[in-house]
Parts: C-alpha cells; structure tokens; sequence
C-alpha cells in the first residue's frame, strides 16, 4: 500500500490534538519527562538561530548584490517597502483590536510562567556560537563583501553552509517541531491555559486572514492606478498563482505559475522574468503579516510591555532578514526567531507557540506573498518596462 504523506501543517496538529488530550491524563513524571525533552530541543534551537541567520541572509544578499541597475533597486526597494507597510498595519490593526478580542489574559498570560510548573529532569545547555545580533551584522559584512569583491570561493561556501543549515532544519528540526508542540500543549493541558489560549488563537488567525484579503486587495488597486487597469480584474486573473501557493506551500515551487499569470496580466516578458523570481526570495508581506500580529498577540496575553519604537525596529529587520527563507514550509518564522529573541525578548515556549500559529497559517501567507508578486511587476512594468532589463544585465 502506499505510503499516507502527512503535510508540516498536519502533524503539527495532530501534536497539538494529542497533547491536549495526553495532558489531560499525564503523571507528573510523564510531563517531566516531556520537559526535559522540550528544554533540550528548545536549547538546540538556540544554537541554531545565529547559524540560520548566517546561513539565509549571507548568501541571500551576496546572490542579490552581485547584479546590478536601477531595475534591482527599484524591485527591491519597492518589495521591502511593501513588506514593512504590512507588518506595520498589522501592528496598529493589532494595536487597536486584539486587547479587546483577547479576553481572559490572566489565564493566558500564566502561559509563560508555565515552565517552571514543571521541572525538567535535566537540562542540557547548549551556547550559541555567535549573539544573534553578532550574526546578523556579519551576515550584512560577509554579504556585500562578497557581492562587491566577486569573492567566488567564500561565496559557494556561504551557498554550501546554506544547504548544511537547510538539511539539518529538514533532518532534524522539522521532524522533532511536532513533538515539541506536543510537549508545550501538553504542558499547557496540565497546567489548566490551554483553552484560553486555543480560543485566542483562533481569534487572531481570522483576524490576520482579513488582513491578507486587505493587502492585497490594496496592493492591486495601487498597482492598477498606476497601469491603468482594472485592479479586481488583475486579482482574479492571479488566483491560479495564489491557490497554487496554498497547495505547495512554496513561493519557489510557485514561481512558473506566478510568472504565467504576471504575463498574462500585460506585463512585458522581460521585466515578468526578472521580477516574479526575485520577489519570490525577498518580497515576504503575508509572511511579516503573520509574524507580527502573533508576536504583538502573544505579548499582549503575557502582559508584556511593547511600544511602537521597538516594533518598527523589528519590523525594519525583519523585512531584511526573511528575504531568501529557505523553500520549505515554515521556513520564514525559522529566519526570524533570532529576532523574536533578541528584539521582542521571547523565551522557549513563547518561539514555540509561535511556530504553531505561524505554521498553521503558513499557506496563507505564501499565497499571499507570491500573489501580491504580481503587483508588483506591475508597478516595476509601469515605470521601466524593456530597457531597464539591459540596465540590470
């Protein structure tokens, strides 16, 4: 017979089923035992953060730095301001509407001093290698010296990290995500905060689903004030793109589609063919999106102070370095969690709850990423159509 293929999306909530319903019958040494687990894969996680941030953001930058035109510029420049605007609107939609939608914080804000309740066995600590910080400017360093320098040997080597780090996300961290799901839900069952925080979470994902609508709505009505075409009509031609996102889960595996339908829309073949697939690695609106109204979600049930200067700072770096996230589900919130750590101050089981709402939405976001792609070009169509393909060549 053949083998049943369970999807990320699936097995992260079968995780989050059963524990619910194990922690409902748990020992205290089955849930020990499920912490100690929990605390040596979150430590693990740890190490890896800096190693993901050198391993995306060096060669993601050093590929891009290397070409060169105002076609680059502009693309990039336009995808970055693109992503920034929806990470921002989520935070003043987050803002004004999830105190009152997040009700019963006291039962929810206990969620982070839930670990304690139970003590791992042991616990085995694992130091990163480089402060996330440290990393992430290296990665800027190392970037654009090898995009400017032509060093072509340190630049396969960055690409060969890149596939060690992608490999042992794939090989081990994807893997072992839902049963570290499983371990925080049932921690959450045990200790009586699961209800409230399911419930809020629900909550959140239809909040952020009107989001997506709303950006890309918005973005193909700008799109079509400047091309002169009728926005709503561009949108339906896009939907092939958008529904073959939320199958494969991969703005990459997306990119045909995205570019047949682009073209369709009446952008030149040339400007489609260099824009869709470099808005497929650094255009990540859904995605920003996503990561900040769970974030904003999460502190605000936690009582956690939060204010707009160090949303924007988190937002400016998290548009920068997402870019390039790896061509596999949830690839996008392994990129950021350096930052939820060291900008937003999370701790273990706040990185794993959010992995969980993120992944739970994660082919709406890709889908809304690639099909907000094809606007884009539009705009980019608009402006330089043929010649700036042999300014950027």
């Amino acid at each position: 017979m053949k083998r049943i293929k369970v999807t990320l999306l699936g097995r992260i909530g079968i995780g989050i089923a059963l524990g619910i319903l194990v922690g409902l019958v748990v020992p205290l040494w089955g849930a020990r035992l499920m912490a100690t687990f929990n605390a040596i894969f979150g430590s693990f996680l740890g190490f890896l953060i800096p190693l993901i941030i050198i391993g995306f953001v060096t060669p993601a930058i050093a590929s891009i730095g290397v070409k060169a035109g105002r076609l680059l510029v502009a693309t990039a420049v336009l995808a970055y301001v693109a992503t920034v605007f929806a990470g921002l609107l989520s935070y003043f939609t987050g803002v004004a509407t999830f105190p009152w939608l997040i009700s019963g914080t006291e039962g929810a804000a206990s969620v982070e001093s839930a670990a304690p309740a139970i003590e791992p066995f042991f616990n085995l600590d694992i130091p990163s290698v480089i402060p996330v910080m440290s990393a992430l400017v290296l990665s800027f360093m190392m970037g654009l010296g090898i995009a400017y320098s032509g060093a072509k040997v340190l630049r396969e080597g960055f690409d060969e990290f890149r596939e060690i780090v992608m490999k042992t996300i794939r090989a081990i961290v994807l893997p072992l995500l839902p049963v570290y799901i499983f371990g925080i839900f049932m921690n959450m069952t045990y200790t009586g905060e699961v209800l409230s925080v399911v419930l809020t979470f629900g909550k959140i994902i239809g909040v952020i689903f009107v989001l997506h609508v709303f950006i890309l709505v918005l973005q193909y009505c700008i799109a079509g004030a400047v091309s002169g075409r009728n926005p709503f009509r561009m949108l339906r031609t896009m939907m092939p793109a958008y529904f073959t996102a939320l199958g494969t889960q991969s703005s990459a595996a997306t990119i045909p589609v995205t570019l047949e339908r682009t073209i369709k829309m009446g952008v030149s073949e040339e400007v489609a063919g260099f824009v869709v697939p470099l808005c497929a690695t650094i255009h990540m609106s859904g995605s920003t999106l996503k990561i900040v109204a769970c974030a904003l979600a999460l502190m605000i049930m936690h009582n956690i102070p939060y204010d707009f200067g160090q949303f924007i700072y988190f937002i400016s770096m998290l548009g920068i370095t997402i870019i390039a996230a790896p061509g596999i589900p949830g690839g996008a919130i392994m990129a950021s969690l350096g930052l939820l750590t060291s900008i937003l101050g999370f701790n273990e089981q706040d990185t794993a709850l959010m992995i969980a709402l993120y992944i739970a939405m994660d082919s709406f976001g890709t889908a809304c990423n690639v099909t907000g792609d094809g606007a884009l070009a539009t705009i980019i169509d608009r402006f330089f159509g043929r010649k700036a393909v042999k300014t950027a060549d």
